[in-house]
Formats: structure tokens, C-alpha cells, sequence
């Protein structure tokens, strides 16, 4: 397949999980993959996995709370694969705790991560987009960015991610760059797994599904590759939601 053949596609996050996921499925589909995380270990065995299947990938060290580190995953990016069309903001942590649970610690570390992450790596791609005449950011939220929970710092960073991607939209629309926000629910990744670690809780999460079932990595980065590619050219400053039905209720 060929969704993104020619696309250089940059993945925060991408040495496991969803955005393991997504680095799989964008390199099945023609794009060379850069996976940033801060997981060396993980990252190389998905950059070997992805190599060892026919695609073209590269790991590099990425921490995405530091503005010098997506500094230089771009520059990397760009020496390497010669531009940058694609950028999956997809790193993020949880915290399940409510506002008075919520160290000033725990706050700033979610911020950092889930909010500031986003804006820091949307800022450094922009330059490389605009010379590659635009570009596709799809930007990993959560349905915690759409309504209330009782996870107040991560839903908080969620809510800011949505709305900075309607700015980015807004601000570069007329240089081609677009971006877009993805909201999944309960995805069976280990995040998930270590999170929700009783059976009973699962199960009560589960049953409060319409479709009655986690989604699969893959079904997000299914949505992911839509936005990404050039099938969406139309589509910006909008949400995609994949939760099962989750917040139709």
C-alpha cells in the first residue's frame, strides 16, 4: 500500500504501544518513519522491526518536554530523509487522581508531557513543513480532553492539546499545514494495563462501552493514517473520535 509513499513522517512516543503502532502502519504505507521516545531500547527494536519488514525507519533519542531535543529531532529528520511532511505529537503520560490527590509535582510533570510536549513539538516542525510547502500534524488528545473525568491534571493537558490544534489549524492553514487532534478511549496498550490494574475496573470501563470492548492500537492508527495522509487534505482544526461510543451517552 501507498497512502503516504513519499512522506517523512516524525512519531513522539513511537518506540512502543500506539505509537509503535502507528510507526508500523505509516512505514507499511510508504512513509519513512523517524521514532522518537526516550525508550532507547524499545525504540531500536521497533526500528529493527519495522527495517526488518521492508520499510525504512530510524530511532532517535527524544525527549519531548526539552525544546533542544525536537530541535534536533528535526534537524536529524530532515539530514537524514531530506524534509518533514508528517508530525504524530502521540507521547503522553496518566495520572488518575482528582484535584485535591494532584501533587504541584504530578500537575507540572502531566503539563509538561501531555501539554507542553505538544507545543513544543508542533513549534519546531512548522519551519521544515513550511519548506516542504506543508505538512500534516495529527495531535494525540483522549475523549479526557472532551468532557469531564475525575482525572483532572491529564484531563487538563488533554483539553489544552484539542484547542491548540484548533490554533495551529487556524495559524497555518494558509501555508498548507494542517492539524488535527485524535480523542480515543480505552485503548489496550500497557499505559492502560498499568493504569487500570484490577480486573473488576476494566470490566466496569469495558461495560460502560457501547461497542462493549477496548479498541486496538491499531483502530487509532487507522484514524491517524487518514489524517496524515493526503486523503484528509480538506480536513483541519477538527476532532476524531474513537471510543466506542463512549462519549455519545
Amino acid at each position: 500500500m501507498t497512502r503516504l509513499e513519499g512522506k517523512i513522517a516524525l512519531i513522539s512516543g513511537g518506540a512502543r504501544g500506539q505509537g509503535a503502532a502507528e510507526a508500523k502502519l505509516f512505514a507499511s504505507e510508504g512513509a519513512k518513519v523517524v521514532l522518537g521516545d526516550i525508550l532507547e531500547e524499545e525504540g531500536k527494536s521497533t526500528e529493527a522491526e519495522i527495517n526488518a519488514s521492508g520499510g525504512d525507519a530510524k530511532y532517535i533519542h527524544l525527549d519531548v518536554t526539552k525544546e533542544q531535543n525536537w530541535k534536533d529531532a528535526v534537524e536529524e529528520t530532515v539530514r537524514i530523509y531530506g524534509k518533514l511532511n508528517i508530525l504524530v505529537n502521540n507521547a503522553g503520560i496518566l495520572l488518575r487522581k482528582g484535584v485535591e490527590e494532584t501533587s504541584e509535582e504530578e500537575w507540572d510533570r502531566i503539563q509538561d508531557v501531555n501539554s507542553k510536549g505538544v507545543f513544543l513539538g508542533t513549534k519546531a516542525v512548522i519551519p521544515a513543513m513550511r519548506k516542504a510547502g506543508g505538512g500534516s500534524i495529527v495531535n494525540i488528545s483522549s475523549v479526557a480532553g472532551l468532557i469531564g473525568s475525575t482525572s483532572a491534571a491529564y484531563g487538563a493537558s488533554k483539553g489544552a492539546v484539542r484547542l491548540l490544534t484548533k490554533s495551529t489549524a487556524v495559524q497555518y492553514g494558509p501555508e498548507k499545514i494542517r492539524c488535527n487532534s485524535v480523542h480515543p478511549g480505552l485503548i489496550d496498550t500497557d499505559m492502560v494495563h498499568e493504569i487500570f490494574s484490577d480486573q473488576e475496573t476494566m470490566s466496569n470501563r469495558i461495560s460502560i462501552t457501547p461497542l462493549g470492548t477496548f479498541a486496538e492500537p491499531k483502530d487509532v492508527a487507522f484514524a491517524v493514517l487518514f489524517l496524515a495522509s493526503d486523503e484528509s487534505r480538506f480536513v483541519t482544526g477538527s476532532e476524531l473520535v474513537i471510543d466506542g461510543g463512549t462519549t455519545a451517552q
